[in-house]
């Protein structure tokens, strides 16, 4: 079990990674001595998987399935019945009787098999002895079988279905983590920022400090500076613990402790690559209508709909059986006269009315009529929320690619305001108004970075493109 869980978790990894389309650098995965080691995406869902009992419940879900047919349908065995009695009579004689039989249902056509030996006392003193072969054949209510095998089409169905949920929990676990590592790198990413704000504040604090004593700056603009030196300092204690409180949901989520402080031993986050081009929606939406799990759990639900009516218009058929049975009767067996006889007849049993059976043949038509509006409902709406997705996944590409352009033109204003404040040509505001321009820039790409990754794994997640169940097949059957 833990060789396969190992192997779909690399496999469930590689899909996650190839599906976003985002590549990822690989980093160390065992810490050396204190210094934090590059974490990628794909090592931490490995990690994570690895160590977490809730993904093994989720696979042990899937090992079950495969005995729900034998629960639920009629039991195949032999059955064995065996009984022995004492009778009392009057004058105080006593004789006992034993009775044993063998039975045994064919479920593909409904067939009963079954034998009977009894022996036993009468009144008269005698021992009798009786043998009896009994075949029962039903011919309308469960004709040849039909309801069994409606019952085993519809444990299949819902096995089907249930695979499917399972798949979908997959999913779910899955985007559930790398939403986490998302919002970790995040945190690392602007955490570094203000980092170097501080760092370019104190920096800046220095220069005016080292103008005033050389009477080109003023008192007001030392303050000022402190000012907004301090409230860079305040953002990065804010973000500092942001950071912080995630590094912990990540360590929890791999069951790992690390060593020292934050920044001292454990991990950081290794950046991901390059983000996929925009994709066409009409063409992913057509591979999505043809070869995803959700539209696959409409149509097994209408299947199972239908089943369940067909289930119930069985039920209204009455119970006939065809029986053909083969009887020897005779007095101290083996000695005594023998009566031997074939029988063959038609059971019927037919309850007048069957308004209750008739009132759940009309709910199940009811339900059935119910499903399909309910399944072209929810289509209508996948496609629309599909649509949205794309809408912001295209934005949200556009807007990434103006915070670079506006990086670069922060920059190079912050160069030029730079010198120009050397030579007293712009106030200090301004100056620092071009500095936190650049930070506000940095912290907006960040952001639709981030954003755009995570909008790509929900649209992956909606479309069914994040995981491929037959390799999850495959390792749960091991």
């Amino acid at each position: 079990m833990m060789t396969s869980k190992n192997t779909l978790l690399r496999s469930l990894a590689s899909v996650l990674l190839l599906s976003l389309m985002l590549p990822v650098r690989a980093g160390d995965t065992k810490p050396q001595g204190q210094t934090p080691q590059k974490l990628s995406l794909k090592e931490f869902v490995v990690k994570a998987s690895t160590n977490d009992v809730g993904f093994e419940a989720i696979l042990l879900d899937r090992l079950s399935l495969q005995y729900r047919r034998d629960v639920l349908l009629p039991e195949r065995d032999i059955i064995l019945q065996i009984k022995q009695q004492m009778h009392f009579f009057e004058g105080g004689r006593r004789d006992g009787s034993s009775a044993i039989s063998l039975s045994k249902l064919f479920p593909d056509t409904g067939t009963r098999l079954s034998a009977t030996y009894d022996k036993g006392a009468s009144l008269s003193g005698n021992d009798t002895a009786s043998m009896q072969v009994l075949i029962a054949q039903p011919l309308a209510q469960n004709a040849f079988g039909k309801a069994i095998q409606l019952q085993d089409s519809l444990i299949g169905v819902e096995n089907q279905i249930s695979h499917y949920q399972i798949v979908e929990a997959y999913e779910d676990y899955l985007a559930a983590l790398t939403t986490v590592w998302y919002n970790w790198y995040s945190a690392f990413e602007n955490l570094k920022v203000a980092r170097t704000a501080v760092q370019s504040g104190e920096r800046l604090l220095k220069n005016i400090l080292e103008r005033q004593r050389q009477k080109i700056a003023l008192p007001v603009d030392v303050n000022k500076m402190k000012l907004s030196l301090i409230a860079k300092k305040e953002n990065r204690v804010v973000l500092q613990e942001i950071y912080d409180n995630l590094s912990n949901l990540v360590y929890s989520a791999m069951r790992y402790r690390p060593v020292g402080q934050a920044g001292n031993g454990g991990f950081v986050p290794d950046a991901p690559g390059d983000t996929a081009k925009l994709f066409d929606f009409e063409q992913e939406y057509e591979h999505f209508v043809s070869s995803s799990r959700t539209y696959a759990i409409l149509n097994l639900l209408d299947k199972q709909a239908g089943l369940a009516l067909d289930q119930v218009a069985d039920d209204l058929l009455p119970s006939t059986e065809l029986l053909l049975a083969y009887d020897v009767d005779a007095q101290e067996w083996g000695t005594g006269s023998r009566d031997n006889r074939f029988t063959a007849g038609i059971a019927v049993s037919w309850p007048i009315g069957r308004r209750v059976d008739k009132a759940r043949y009309e709910i199940e038509q009811l339900q059935r009529k119910k499903t399909r509006l309910s399944n072209q409902s929810k289509l209508e709406d996948l496609r629309t929320n599909l649509g949205n997705l794309y809408l912001q996944i295209q934005r949200e590409q556009e807007l990434m690619e103006i915070s670079q352009q506006k990086i670069q033109l922060a920059q190079a204003v912050l160069k030029d305001e730079k010198e120009n404040y050397s030579f007293g040509k712009i106030s200090l505001n301004d100056y620092i108004s071009a500095v936190n321009n650049v930070d506000e820039n940095r912290f907006s790409y960040t952001r639709h970075v981030v954003q755009l990754n995570k909008l790509m794994l929900e649209w992956m997640r909606l479309a069914d493109r994040l995981v491929d169940e037959k390799e999850i097949i495959d390792v749960s059957t091991h």
